[in-house]
């Protein structure tokens, strides 16, 4: 489990390796990194005083203070991660559909889809989760032990640990985490909640060794603790009112394998990623096959058409073949690049829970707050159709927003079929009872029945006509607007949408979560007027607002027992489910990519839970055969053909 909720969203995997940056620049910013001159300030004893204000929060005491009765462990049993024959070196080269809005990882504009390559796949928190076995393994921290009892977790760092600028990680820069988080300078609401609710409070016993007390004992406690990543104190030492704009640019020290340079941030063009050399976690068990290419160039294609032909030229490593389109007909395994061995096609199954890929609907706009309405469109969407004629029947129609969860997921709902006759009975309900002359509902009034359909996925644009022939059936009118990811991300921030076709990012954990999505305390807020508006920059994206959820939602985070916690998780599905503000999509059951030759992965090729074939960043890349390689297609030697499925994790 992630610490947050990211949102963001999910393209077919276009990356061969997604990255992660994070990084201390050492040089001179210029023209392309953050060159904007702010006056100085230090945020250290406005910090310090927190810490005394806080005092029931921050605590302070020795080693001496630490239980005898601990049983510590690192979980040094588990198996290694990544292949002995991964080789280090090399430049990957992938595709960005759209630039970043921004360098940050928290705050406005922060949760795009580029953070993944900035924070979430390759910075290094306390531990892991193992993808096969799901406990943890070691991170930041050298070992740990659980007090279940207090519901405390303790932490001994690693001492090699350090920041990409030299400086090491310590106890001090988990406090600065919780000061950071607590602040209102970040401009980021969930995260003030989380971190001011999930945690009681954090206790120093030497630079290396601290505990962390948690609210509830919940079934997956260790999580909310050996999941945390700090932040450094150092470098955040100007935070305050203009944060978003003064760290705008500026990458923070990493704890993970890749820096960014100032000088490799071209604005609207191109980033690249750099491995340190001097990565404090090179030869550690879990880490030191993985993070494998010297460098990682990411170029802007906004267009997928023509990252398709790069990719096919040898300029793009990679490129995810997800789409049918793609796998049976642009890329074919008769395809001469297939069949001289140049490219290979791979299919991995992998076994984790799902992107809720689906309509959401945003009920603060006028007539979608009328549930008949809601209901409606539900029925009026035909995923099926979809399935069948774009997605050639591989993916299958999705029951919940929280599917994958196990037996925390509903056993028996299922999302409402395409039916024509219930989507104009429920639209006759909300005064919808004519059709004009193009077929389109209208009112008593004249009003049309007619909504924006928005979404960031360039790539998925042919599929959502399907959609729109489909629902005018039902009088349904949909217009369909396709943004960059950036742009139809921050437009859905902002709730300006009507509805948007997305997903929100996953995490692999024990169970689902729901108040970021669905409590209202995120949906609206109160003005300086005592005046009830839209709440913007938060993940309910519906604008939905049910007392009886909120109430379920405060009742299941609190929740200690995981049978209640299933029996409250299904019936919140079956409130969302009736509320219709979100229409269930497609579950994607594998991932399909096509790679050039001189891209290498293990043999079994990727991890259970894998969401993307560079999620893990097991591949390597060897420049030999690609110079073997891009010879032999000019002289027409060819090599053996590959294309593979890897069905080892097939859910039957």
């Amino acid at each position: 489990m992630k610490k947050y909720l990211s949102i963001f969203f999910l393209l077919p995997a276009l990356l061969l390796l997604p990255g992660c940056g994070g990084g201390d620049n050492k040089e001179e910013s210029g023209e392309n990194g953050g060159d904007e001159k702010f006056p100085a300030q230090d945020v250290t004893a406005e910090m310090e005083a927190y810490y005394k204000e806080k005092s029931e929060f921050f605590h302070f005491k020795t080693p001496e203070d630490i239980p005898a009765d601990l049983e510590w462990t690192d979980n040094n049993q588990l198996s290694e991660i990544g292949s002995p024959k991964a080789k280090k070196g090399g430049t990957a080269n992938a595709r960005l559909q759209d630039y970043p809005a921004t360098l940050r990882v928290v705050g406005p504009d922060a949760n795009g889809s580029f953070r993944n390559y900035l924070l979430d796949e390759v910075s290094v928190n306390l531990a892991h989760r193992h993808p096969e076995t799901l406990e943890f393994f070691p991170g930041l921290a050298q070992e740990w032990a659980i007090d279940k009892a207090n519901k405390t977790v303790y932490v001994k760092l690693d001492p090699k640990a350090t920041w990409s600028d030299g400086e090491p990680v310590t106890t001090d820069d988990f406090f600065f985490m919780f000061f950071f988080f607590q602040s209102k300078y970040i401009q980021a609401p969930w995260y003030n909640n989380w971190y001011g609710t999930q945690y009681t409070g954090i206790t120093k016993f030497d630079d290396r060794t601290f505990s962390i007390s948690v609210p509830e004992a919940k079934p997956d406690m260790d999580s909310r603790v050996l999941e945390l990543g700090p932040k450094p104190a150092h470098f955040f030492k100007e935070l305050g009112n203009d944060y978003p704009q003064r760290y705008q640019w500026r990458f923070q020290p990493t704890t993970g394998a890749y820096v960014v340079k100032d000088s490799d941030v071209k604005k609207g063009r191109s980033i690249a990623l750099s491995r340190h050399k001097e990565w404090w976690a090179l030869d550690k068990k879990h880490w030191r096959y993985r993070f494998n290419p010297d460098r990682i160039e990411f170029k802007v294609i906004r267009d997928t058409s023509k990252a398709f032909e790069e990719f096919k030229v040898g300029n793009l490593d990679g490129f995810g073949l997800s789409l049918a389109e793609y796998w049976y007909q642009k890329l074919a395994d008769d395809n001469p690049l297939v069949q001289n061995g140049y490219i290979k096609k791979v299919t991995f199954y992998n076994d984790r829970p799902r992107p809720p890929y689906g309509l959401w609907i945003n009920q603060a706009k006028p007539l979608l707050s009328n549930k008949d309405i809601r209901i409606g469109i539900s029925y009026a969407s035909n995923w099926d159709r979809v399935i069948e004629k774009y997605f050639r029947n591989d993916y299958t129609r999705m029951k919940t927003s929280s599917d994958g969860f196990a037996s925390f997921s509903h056993p028996t709902l299922k999302a409402r079929p395409f039916d024509i006759e219930k989507a104009v009975e429920h639209f006759a309900k909300a005064g919808f009872t004519k059709r004009g002359n193009d077929g389109i509902l209208v009112d008593s009034t004249g009003n049309r029945l007619s909504f924006t359909l928005t979404t960031g996925y360039e790539s998925l644009k042919d599929m959502l006509p399907i959609l729109r022939q489909e629902a005018r059936k039902a009088g349904l009118d949909l217009k369909l607007e396709v943004l960059d990811g950036t742009s139809a991300w921050k437009k859905t921030q902002e709730k300006k949408h009507d509805i948007v076709f997305s997903a929100f990012g996953t995490f692999v954990e024990m169970y689902p979560r729901f108040w970021e999505s669905w409590h209202s305390v995120n949906a609206y807020e109160t003005d300086e007027d005592g005046k009830k508006k839209v709440k913007t920059q938060t993940n309910n994206i519906t604008s939905t607002a049910v007392p009886e959820l909120d109430e379920l939602i405060i009742k299941y985070r609190k929740s200690e027992d995981a049978e209640e916690m299933k029996q409250l998780a299904h019936k919140m599905d079956e409130i969302i489910h009736d509320e219709a503000a979100f229409v269930p999509g497609f579950v994607q059951p594998f991932y399909r990519m096509g790679y050039w030759r001189w891209v290498n992965y293990p043999d079994d090729f990727n991890v259970k839970i894998s969401d993307g074939a560079g999620e893990w960043f097991l591949s390597w890349i060897d420049e030999e055969a690609k110079k073997e390689t891009l010879e032999a297609r000019k002289a027409g030697k060819t090599f053996p053909p590959s294309i593979k499925v890897y069905d080892q994790y097939k859910i039957d």
